[in-house]
């Protein structure tokens, strides 16, 4: 047996920090969830595949917090967990991404960034406490953008959407749930977004990618989850898998 360093960071790294066991989330009569599995490895980058209605959304916001499932278990490190709201899941070390963003255009982006977690000074806000951290996000995530002190609503689509992940960043996050974050993007602030995953990933961070976009998860990902009707069909290392094995995956096409 191998008790060295080496093998005992292997072996963590090979274990997941993020799995869900056999969970069931149920609207109404519309049954999102059935028995679904899902497991995130320490610093990896999970693709999360699926067409409409196939349980995404559902999925992510039980990691969230923002739902409670029906049944099955989230555990963390190996132990299960209870998330009973997002605050919760926060506290665990999850960060969410949606795709709306949820940023405040009249607010600078140091202020986005520390939204609800202002940096404080007697009983005010540390407000150059909270452009220095600001700044030091960004830079650890290559951001280039001109001052801290600019509101949100005048920056580009692919800058709002570095200001989210650095928002994630900077909640000390270990698990990063980034939801479609390239949609409505043009070409160039796709790849920037990109290059903004995997610098999260370079960072330490085990990623939740969500996407409709195959090219962009082919381009990132380690590995593919594939969902349908509310069930994990499929796992895949992106190495040993292409395109047409995931669409027919996604639609439940048998291939030959």
């Amino acid at each position: 047996m191998d008790d060295s360093p080496l093998a005992a960071a292997s072996a963590a790294a090979s274990s997941p920090i993020l799995e869900l066991r056999g969970v069931s989330k149920k609207f109404g009569h519309v049954q999102a969830l059935l028995d679904a599995d899902f497991a995130l490895l320490h610093g990896e980058i999970m693709a999360l595949v699926g067409d409409n209605g196939a349980g995404k959304s559902t999925l992510i916001k039980v990691i969230a917090g923002a739902h409670q499932p029906d049944a099955g278990e989230v555990r963390i490190d190996g132990h299960a967990v209870q998330l009973p709201n997002p605050r919760a899941a926060t506290a665990l070390g999850i960060a969410t991404v949606y795709q709306d963003l949820a940023l405040v255009d009249q607010r600078s982006i140091a202020a986005n960034l520390f939204l609800g977690r202002e940096p404080t000074r007697g009983l005010t806000v540390d407000h150059r406490r909270m452009a220095a951290e600001a700044e030091e996000t960004l830079a650890k995530l290559r951001i280039r953008i001109p001052s801290v002190h600019t509101l949100v609503g005048n920056l580009s689509g692919g800058q709002r959407q570095a200001v989210a992940i650095g928002r994630a960043m900077a909640q000390n996050s270990r698990i990063v749930i980034l939801d479609e974050p390239t949609a409505a993007l043009g070409v160039e602030q796709q790849q920037f977004v990109l290059e903004l995953v995997m610098q999260l990933k370079a960072a330490g961070h085990a990623i939740v990618l969500i996407s409709h976009n195959l090219a962009h998860v082919f381009a990132v990902a380690d590995r593919i989850t594939v969902m349908r009707a509310g069930r994990r069909v499929g796992v895949r290392r992106k190495s040993g898998t292409n395109n047409e094995e995931i669409i027919g995956m996604i639609v439940g096409a048998q291939l030959h």
